[in-house]
């Protein structure tokens, strides 16, 4: 009987010890960094007009590394002469490098003047979002960034 009672023990020690050892956490891997989403923008606009404006230009995307070229277009109403911009700043919410291009129309308090400066806030369809800002040189009464086009070149 006594033997019996071992062997019971026995059974009951192993099932305790192989559980305990599921128990136990594997290893984590570590945790991967998020991927990147937000690039740097550079864009160069010149827009003249007279109650409608036409601008347009080019700029550059940095973006995990890369640095893409940039066409810009885009039709302004209510515009009055000549300036040129050079836009610095952000584009957010990128999943990829063509997320960039699109239509961009004002998002949040949009375009303002700023002591002879342009600062815009715009986003397009995808959802990227561009903040942006810089000297304005020339005479323009609006420049007017919303309906801005920008492209992949």
């Amino acid at each position: 009987m006594l033997r019996h009672g071992s062997s019971l023990f026995n059974l009951a020690f192993a099932a305790l010890i192989s559980t305990s050892a599921f128990a136990q956490e594997l290893p984590r891997r570590p945790a991967e960094p998020p991927m990147e989403t937000t690039g740097q923008v550079r864009l160069n606009i010149v827009k003249a007009g007279f109650i409608v404006g036409v601008g347009g230009g080019n700029g550059t995307l940095t973006f995990r590394g890369q640095t893409y070229r940039l066409s810009i277009g885009g039709i302004g109403i209510g515009s009055l002469g000549v300036a040129s911009v050079e836009l610095v700043g952000t584009a957010s919410n990128l999943r990829s490098p063509s997320d960039i291009a699109g239509t961009y129309g004002a998002a949040g308090a949009g375009a303002t003047i700023v002591g002879g400066g342009q600062a815009a806030t715009l986003q397009n369809e995808k959802g990227v979002v561009l903040n942006v800002a810089g000297p304005q040189v020339g005479f323009q009464v609006s420049l007017g960034l919303a309906g801005m086009t920008i492209a992949l070149q």
